[in-house]
C-alpha cells in the first residue's frame, strides 16, 4: 500500500483529497506547512508528495527544492499559476507534474497513479548497464546512477528519462514519444516540457551539459542516446 503525503494548508482541500485518496486504498499523512512536510518526507515512508505551492513558512518552490536535496520520490505540484514560465519554473526544481487549481479530484488521483507508475518502471535487459567504458552506470535494482565514479541524484522523470534512453541507445526519440513515455500519456501541456526534463539530465550526467555527449539533440525531431559502448 502506497503512502501519500498531501500538503496544503487549506483542511477542506486536505480533507476532500485524502477521502478519495483513502477510498482509492492509499494510505495517507497531511502536512499544513513546508517544515512539516520536510520534516515527513525526511522520516522516510512517504511514496509521492501532493504539493500545494501556496504555504504559510516555506513556498512549494522551496519544498520541492530541498526534497530534491535528498529524496528522489515523486512530487504533484498543485498550483493556480498558469504560465508556461512558471510550469518550466516549477520542472526545473524537480517536480514531477502539475495540477491546476480549481483542480478535479479524479484527475490528481489519476495524475499520483501515473506518477507512481513510472517512478517503480526500473526494467532494464541487464542488472547493470555501463555507457563510455564505466564513465556512467545505471543499476536499476538500486535506482542507481553512477557518473564519473560519484553517484548522481536524479528525480522520477529525470531517472525515467534515462531508463528509457539507455534501453534503446542510439534509437532517435521524438518529443512526443518521450512525453509519453515519461509524463504519460495523459500528460496535456506542450510537447516541449520535455526539452527542461533534457536539459536538467544533461546537467547531471554530462561533462559539460554545452557540448552533451550523451543526450544527442536531432533537429527539428527530438533527442538520442550516444553513450558509446555499453556492457
Amino acid at each position: 500500500m502506497k503512502t501519500i503525503l498531501m500538503v496544503d494548508d487549506e483542511e477542506k482541500i486536505r480533507e476532500v483529497v485524502v477521502s478519495y485518496l483513502q477510498n482509492d486504498g492509499f494510505q495517507t499523512i497531511e502536512a499544513d506547512t513546508g517544515n512539516k512536510a520536510l520534516d515527513l518526507v525526511r522520516g522516510g515512508n512517504i511514496d509521492l508528495v501532493i504539493l500545494d505551492l501556496m504555504l504559510p513558512d516555506l513556498s512549494g518552490e522551496d519544498v520541492c527544492k530541498s526534497i530534491r536535496q535528498f529524496s528522489t520520490i515523486p512530487i504533484i505540484m498543485l498550483t493556480a499559476k498558469v504560465t508556461e514560465d512558471d510550469r518550466v519554473q516549477g520542472l526545473s526544481l524537480g517536480a514531477d507534474d502539475y495540477v491546476l487549481k480549481p483542480f478535479s479530484t479524479r484527475e490528481l488521483i489519476a495524475r499520483v497513479k501515473a506518477n507512481l507508475r513510472r517512478a517503480h518502471d526500473d526494467t532494464l535487459l541487464a542488472e547493470t548497464i555501463f555507457f563510455n567504458n564505466g564513465d556512467l552506470t545505471l543499476n536499476p535494482l538500486k535506482h542507481e546512477v553512477i557518473k564519473a565514479g560519484r553517484p548522481v541524484a536524479l528525480t522520477p522523470n529525470e531517472y525515467k528519462l534515462l531508463h528509457t534512453f539507455a534501453r534503446h541507445p542510439g534509437r532517435t526519440f521524438s518529443r512526443e514519444e518521450l512525453v509519453e513515455k515519461v509524463l504519460g500519456f495523459d500528460f496535456e501541456g506542450d510537447a516541449r516540457a520535455i526539452d527542461q526534463h533534457v536539459k536538467n539530465l544533461r546537467y547531471k550526467i554530462e561533462s559539460d551539459s554545452k557540448n552533451p555527449q550523451y543526450v544527442i539533440t536531432v533537429f527539428a525531431v527530438g533527442y538520442r542516446f550516444a553513450g558509446g559502448d555499453s556492457a
